[in-house]
C-alpha cells in the first residue's frame, strides 16, 4: 500500500468512493468534497493498492490549533488491512507537525465500526449532535489530545 498526496485528477473517484462508503445525506455530494479539499487550510491523501485508490483522507486545521478530520473513506474490500490507520496515522503526523493540540472529527451515531475504530485510537465522545447528517441521522463529535 502506498499513501500519497492528493492530486486534481482523484476528485472523480474520491466522490465514487465516499458515495460507496456512506448512505445517501452522510455522503458529500462532489462538489462538497471538492470543497474541502480544495480549502487552504486542509490536505488530502490517497491510500493506493497496486494502483488503485482505496481509500482517501481529508483534515483541515482550523484557526485555534485544532484539526478536523471531514472524512476518512475506505473502500468496504479494503477495510481491516490497516488503509485506515495509515491514513489517521499520516493525518495526525501532519497535525503534530503543525503544532496543533486537538484533532476532532464527527461519526453517525449507528457507525459503531467507525466508533470503535476511532477509540482505538484514542479518540473520546464529547458531544452528540441530534441531526446532524442531512439525512436527519446523529453525529457524534469525537476528539483526540495530540502529543507532540
Amino acid at each position: 500500500m502506498r499513501i500519497r498526496d492528493f492530486q486534481p485528477s482523484d476528485l472523480s473517484r474520491l466522490s465514487e468512493i465516499d458515495q460507496l462508503c456512506f448512505p445517501p445525506g452522510v455522503a458529500y455530494l462532489r462538489e462538497e468534497l471538492a470543497s474541502f479539499i480544495a480549502h487552504r487550510s486542509s490536505r488530502t491523501w490517497v491510500a493506493e493498492e497496486n494502483g488503485r485508490i482505496v481509500g482517501f483522507v481529508v483534515a483541515g486545521r482550523e484557526p485555534t490549533r485544532v484539526g478536523h478530520i471531514v472524512t476518512l473513506d475506505v473502500l468496504e474490500d479494503s477495510r481491516r488491512q490497516g488503509v485506515g490507520a495509515e491514513l489517521m496515522s499520516v493525518a495526525e503526523s501532519w497535525a503534530r507537525k503543525a503544532k496543533l493540540q486537538l484533532m476532532y472529527l464527527e461519526t453517525a451515531d449507528n457507525n459503531l465500526g467507525a466508533q470503535t475504530f476511532y477509540e482505538a485510537r484514542g479518540y473520546r465522545k464529547v458531544d452528540k449532535v441530534d441531526g446532524y447528517y442531512t439525512n436527519g441521522e446523529a453525529a457524534w463529535v469525537m476528539v483526540k489530545r495530540l502529543k507532540s
